[in-house]
């Protein structure tokens, strides 16, 4: 059943004739005739009664006029809702962040793009960067703040790339250094972020290359609470240096990390090939208009 030939009838039996119907559908009283008696052999059952002026509806006319009266105005609510979704004034998007660095890079961001598109609904996710990528794999969100390692099954755009320090009390003999490197500190607890971050794969992956396994006393995913750690002499956390100089503290030093690969990279990543709705790609757009010179 073709919504054409269900407006024509609709409309006869609104405007109570065939050229009245036809003014309105904007065509000839011949062509919403015909549409009419379409509508009736595809149905199969008469569905005006043509003994008098004005038509009147048969039984199945009666049905049909009243369920077509919703179709159609469904049909009308399915266009102004998409009419709404491609103008951005509606819609969803799904972000996943990591707890690192979200709050500095990303942030600033949301109040911009509320205030540019105050209609769409921002549904936020935080967790490490396996169960990020997994969430981006499956499509149950549309971007995913990760490290430059995401697979070549994501595409990726740079949002900021900062060289690590190491966290250090002033009581270790190193903590005087301008830079270390993981070799260095083979004698000293390492305070690592927990197994499903890519800084702790980093950190593991660099000692390894180094020729040794670090002697891990702890994982946490709370900065603050690691912080605390290395200031009371427990061992050695590493931080990209933008977040551990936002977070300076007499009792800690920062040597940069002089180890090659150890670079932290965040970008934004989203499925290769994957469907982004209008909303994601202004979010997309916005990124890169922020960060594209990074």
């Amino acid at each position: 059943m073709e919504l054409r030939t269900l407006r024509a009838f609709v409309e006869v039996v609104r405007q109570g004739s065939f050229s009245q119907a036809a003014q309105v559908v904007f065509a000839t009283q011949s062509t919403v005739s015909k549409a009419v008696r379409q509508l009736e052999d595809e149905i199969g059952l008469p569905l005006l009664e043509r003994t008098s002026r004005r038509q009147s509806l048969t039984a199945a006319g009666e049905v049909v006029y009243r369920r077509g009266v919703r179709l159609l105005a469904d049909r009308d609510d399915l266009q102004a809702e998409l009419d709404e979704v491609r103008q951005l004034r509606r819609g969803v998007l799904r972000l996943g962040l990591p707890p690192v660095g979200s709050s500095t890079l990303f942030a600033p961001l949301f109040g911009v793009y509320r205030q540019r598109y105050p209609g769409i609904d921002v549904r936020l996710v935080e967790h490490g960067s396996d169960e990020l990528e997994t969430s981006l794999r499956a499509g149950e969100i549309d971007f995913a703040g990760l490290l430059q390692a995401a697979g070549s099954e994501f595409e990726w755009t740079p949002v900021r790339r900062e060289p690590l320090v190491a966290l250090l009390a002033p009581a270790h003999p190193l903590a005087g250094r301008r830079s270390v490197r993981l070799a260095d500190l083979q004698g000293t607890p390492f305070i690592l972020f927990e197994s499903g971050f890519t800084l702790h794969r980093m950190i593991l992956d660099g000692c390894r290359q180094a020729g040794f396994e670090p002697d891990v006393v702890a994982r946490s995913s709370q900065i603050d609470f690691m912080l605390e750690l290395v200031g009371a002499g427990l061992g050695v956390a590493f931080l990209p240096r933008g977040m551990a100089l936002r977070r300076r503290s007499t009792a800690i030093r920062q040597p940069l990390l002089a180890d090659p690969g150890t670079e932290w990279c965040m970008g934004m990543a989203w499925r290769r090939g994957g469907y982004l709705s209008g909303a994601a790609q202004a979010w997309l757009e916005l990124v890169r208009e922020t960060y594209g010179n990074t």
